[in-house]
Order: C-alpha cells, then structure tokens, then sequence
C-alpha cells in the first residue's frame, strides 16, 4: 500500500533533484511517482503531420521511485514520514512523523 497519494505535495530527498518541491500528478501501478517540476527528461519526438504533431525536444516529467520522496509538511518546513500503525481492534491508521534529515 502507498502512503503518497495524488495531490500531495512532496520534497524529493535523494537523487540530483534532492530538496526539489512538487505536487504528484499520477501515482503508477508499480509504485513509482510522477511529481510536477521534479525529473524533468527530454524526449525526442517525430512529426506526425496526420497527428498535428510537430517534431523536435520536449521536456517532460519521468517517473520517481516513491522511496525518494517525502511527504512536505508547510507547517513544520521540512519533510515528513508517514507510518502506519494498527488499533487493538486491528484497524490501520497512518501518524506522521518527522524526518530525521
């Protein structure tokens, strides 16, 4: 079960994109992320006149593996964890807590 969710604004905690800040577009069926403004690939693409589609580089956003990211609490300034824990009824919940970075 993934903890990040669409919409959620997330800190990116490793990688070359480290401290980078974003909003998750679309959470993938293997458990990685697509962030807004957080690894940003070029692609390149052939015209497709019958498309409308012109040729060249586009930039977009690739995937991130969901491990390299955290969730960014704006009250507290910095990234946070979720944790699951269970009630004694077997119930699941998720509390937050802090980072140790």
């Amino acid at each position: 079960m993934l903890k990040i969710k669409r919409n959620d604004d997330v800190m990116v905690t490793v990688g070359r994109d480290k401290g980078k800040r974003g909003k998750v577009v679309k959470v993938l069926e293997n458990g990685r992320l697509i962030v807004s403004g957080v690894n940003i690939v070029k692609k390149h693409t052939k015209p497709n006149p019958q498309a409308g589609v012109t040729g060249g580089i586009v930039e977009k956003e690739a995937a991130i593996e969901s491990s390299n990211v955290a969730i960014f609490n704006p009250r507290l300034k910095k990234p946070i964890e979720l944790d699951l824990g269970f009630w004694k009824t077997g119930k699941r919940f998720v509390f937050l807590s802090p980072t140790t970075n």
